[in-house]
């Protein structure tokens, strides 16, 4: 969670993730819609009010 709230786009997560853009997509999608949040400025201020710097 971690790379998707500090803003990094699909590709870049994906590449250091070895996946595609597509499934980091379907992630951050499914992230959001459970937390829900209607974008990435959302998450990331969800993650800060929760103090989540990283999901083990």
């Amino acid at each position: 969670m971690r790379l998707i709230t500090e803003g990094k786009s699909n590709t870049e997560v994906a590449e250091l993730l070895n996946f595609s853009p597509r499934t980091v997509e379907t992630y951050r999608a499914r992230l959001m819609q459970k937390l829900r949040v209607q974008d990435l400025v959302g998450l990331v201020k969800f993650a800060i009010r929760h103090g989540m710097s990283s999901v083990d």
